[in-house]
């Protein structure tokens, strides 16, 4: 009897964007964290510890998170808006 080869297509992870609500690949996105120390930075590995959420990589998308709150609300922290700042400056790098 012949056997069955039955070799699944990998599982790709999908995660959606705080700022237009868009479901995309985790690589397509960019990871924002809350560190332990409570710190918000980017997270370009994707591996760093603490609470994440996922946005575009535009700076549009984080402008809608802003104004949305939905950052702060997945990251269940109060975002001040010097961290706003930071983020977009670092967008603008990471995009170019």
């Amino acid at each position: 009897m012949g056997e069955k080869s039955s070799v699944r297509p990998r599982k790709v992870p999908l995660r959606q964007c705080t700022g237009c609500g868009e479901r995309k690949e985790k690589k397509e996105l960019v990871r924002i964290i809350k560190t332990p120390e409570d710190t918000i930075v980017i997270d370009l590995t994707g591996k760093k510890n603490g609470r994440g959420a996922y946005i575009c990589n535009s700076t549009e998308c984080l402008r809608k998170a802003r104004r949305r709150k939905s950052l702060e609300r997945a990251l269940k922290a109060v975002i001040p808006d010097e961290i706003y700042e930071e983020l977009e400056k670092e967008m603008d790098n990471i995009a170019e």
